[in-house]
């Protein structure tokens, strides 16, 4: 009998457990940068912030122009890149699921031309 009570609450335990886990769960936000020639952009710089602005953080892309920002907490989040003097749009609202990797593709514009 207390065998069996003693599995008893080890299962609800991790029941439990996993429940919490998934309030507070995290995720990754992933993506490409692409520029103006349609093709990968190698070392761009990647923004990403919540929704409400929180928690800022930045990362650069690889050879491959990808970026992550992995251990995300589950939420929402914006992001956009920079590279050779030009900024990509905001992509806004990016949810992120815990367990999952959300995928986004960033554009960049032509460069802009600085004032002589």
């Amino acid at each position: 009998m207390k065998r069996s009570a003693y599995i008893l609450l080890i299962a609800l335990a991790l029941a439990c457990g996993a429940a919490a886990g998934e309030e507070h769960g995290m995720g990754t936000l992933a993506g490409t940068v692409i520029g103006p020639g349609g093709k990968p952009v190698a070392g761009a710089r990647v923004t990403s912030q919540g929704a409400d602005g929180s928690h800022p953080q930045a990362t650069t892309t690889n050879t491959q122009g990808r970026f992550f920002f992995p251990d995300l907490e589950r939420g929402y989040y914006d992001v956009r890149a920079y590279s050779n003097g030009a900024w990509s749009d905001w992509k806004h609202n990016i949810e992120v699921k815990t367990g999952k990797q959300t995928e986004v593709k960033l554009q960049l514009p032509a460069s802009q031309k600085k004032a002589k």
